[in-house]
């Protein structure tokens, strides 16, 4: 692992995101490396609460900007509920709330986080665009975070989640954070004082783009398993035993989500 790094001037900044908030008397640190962190508006993926709540100015005041991430549903709660849009309406109310409790303005994006890749299925349609029409009404603008690989659809076909999710997006605008972590394009868990541009993440128009993941996916960083620590996690540079892992990511904004107004 290299030591801090400080970001340089650059189309392209580095940032992480987490889902335990790392603790406040890392933030000095952390600042050295990162232009922006993630932050949830909500529990985030697997977890009960979330550790974000409260910290935005605290964030701020650290210099930090903000990818501000709202925790969508699975397509086993969508068939379930059955009605997808009235969830995500639902869904959406809850966001936009979080984001003004929090102080973030309106016009800031929020990034709904899909945690399933592939073609979407009717229902998760449904719900991302339900979604993102209720986030837009609430004065805030959309984003999805959502796979940027090339998933198999069989017969040598494959279908990338951000570009099938954008061709039904019926002239609506929507940010995309995307993730990518296979080596190639991925450099893996790394720290350049140039980060890699969004765009080569493999989805041209991605404005964020999420290229380490911890714990690093074996069957995607073979190539670059070396930049990882032993335990396959990410870490900040010269960070002490113990530290919160990270997933990093290249934005084209230091403050992708403008969350710092």
């Amino acid at each position: 692992m290299s030591g801090d790094v400080m970001p340089a001037p650059s189309s392209t900044y580095l940032g992480f995101d987490a889902n335990d908030y790392p603790g406040d008397a890392t933030l000095p640190s952390l600042k050295k490396a990162f232009s922006f962190a993630g932050f949830w508006l909500n529990a985030p993926p697997g977890a009960s609460a979330n550790s974000w709540s409260g910290k935005r100015s605290i964030l701020r005041d650290a210099g930090f900007g903000f990818l501000v991430l709202f925790n969508g549903r699975l397509d086993r709660e969508l068939k379930k509920s059955g009605n997808p849009a009235a969830v995500a309406a639902n869904d959406a109310r809850m966001a936009a709330a979080s984001a003004q409790r929090e102080g973030f303005h309106s016009a800031a994006i929020i990034f709904l986080d899909l945690e399933e890749g592939g073609r979407m299925l009717p229902e998760q349609n449904a719900y991302i665009f339900a979604w993102i029409d209720g986030v837009t009404a609430a004065g805030f603008r959309p984003g999805i975070y959502c796979s940027g690989m090339p998933a198999s659809e069989g017969k040598g076909a494959f279908v990338i989640t951000a570009v099938d999710i954008r061709s039904h997006a019926a002239g609506r605008e929507i940010a995309f954070f995307v993730y990518n972590d296979a080596c190639p394009p991925s450099p893996g868990c790394v720290y350049p004082a140039r980060p890699p541009k969004s765009s080569t993440s493999g989805v041209p128009f991605a404005s964020v783009w999420q290229f380490a993941q911890s714990p690093r996916r074996r069957a995607f960083t073979s190539h670059c398993r070396s930049t990882y620590s032993n335990n396959g996690n990410c870490y900040a540079p010269g960070s002490a035993p113990g530290s919160p892992f990270l997933d990093l990511d290249s934005a084209t904004s230091p403050d992708p989500s403008h969350g710092r107004d």
